[in-house]
C-alpha cells in the first residue's frame, strides 16, 4: 500500500520537478510585494576600507531616503562616520576623492540624509573639524551619538 501511495504521489510530482529543474528555479520564482515606507529615521553606523564601501552607503542611504518620499519632516537618515573613510571626507583630499565627495554632498541636499563624524576618530587620522568638509557635523563620539540616536527612535543599521 505505501510503495503505490508513494509511487502515485512521485508520478504526480514528477512532471513539475522536471519543469523546474529546466528551468532551474525548483521553488519557483519570488512574489514581489509593494510596500508603503515613510517616517523613519535610520542612523547608519559607518567604519569602512574603501571608496566602494562608502558609496554603496550612500546609495542605501539615498534609495530609503527616496523611498520615503525625501521628506525632511518625515524622514531622517545619518551617517556616522568613525573609520578609515575619515580621510576621503578631508578637504586635503578633495581632488583624490571628488567623485565620492560630490556624490556625498550631494546626497544632503534634500536635508534628510546628513554625516556626522567621530571628532576622536578624525584626531586619530590628524584631523580637525577645520580639515573636513562643511557638509559633515563633527559630534564627540560616534558611539555615543549612535546611542544617543537610537534612544531618539532611529533605526540603527550597518
Amino acid at each position: 500500500m505505501r510503495t503505490a501511495v508513494f509511487a502515485l504521489l512521485f508520478a504526480a510530482l514528477l512532471p513539475n520537478l522536471a519543469l523546474a529543474a529546466e528551468t532551474n528555479a525548483p521553488w519557483g520564482h519570488a512574489k514581489a510585494v509593494e510596500q508603503v515606507y515613510a517616517k523613519e529615521k535610520v542612523v547608519y553606523d559607518v567604519a569602512v576600507d574603501s571608496e566602494a564601501a562608502v558609496r554603496s552607503v550612500i546609495s542605501r542611504a539615498v534609495l530609503l531616503a527616496n523611498l520615503n518620499g525625501n521628506d525632511p519632516f518625515d524622514t531622517k537618515v545619518v551617517i556616522v562616520l568613525h573609520g578609515n573613510e575619515i580621510p576621503f571626507f578631508a578637504i586635503k583630499n578633495y581632488a583624490k576623492y571628488r567623485d565620492l565627495m560630490q556624490r556625498a554632498q550631494g546626497a544632503t541636499q534634500t536635508g534628510v540624509i546628513e554625516f556626522r563624524m567621530c571628532r576622536i576618530a578624525a584626531k586619530g587620522h590628524g584631523f580637525e573639524p577645520a580639515d573636513i568638509h562643511g557638509f559633515v557635523t563633527m559630534v564627540p563620539m560616534a558611539d555615543a551619538e549612535i546611542v544617543r540616536l537610537q534612544q531618539a527612535g532611529y533605526a540603527y543599521m550597518r
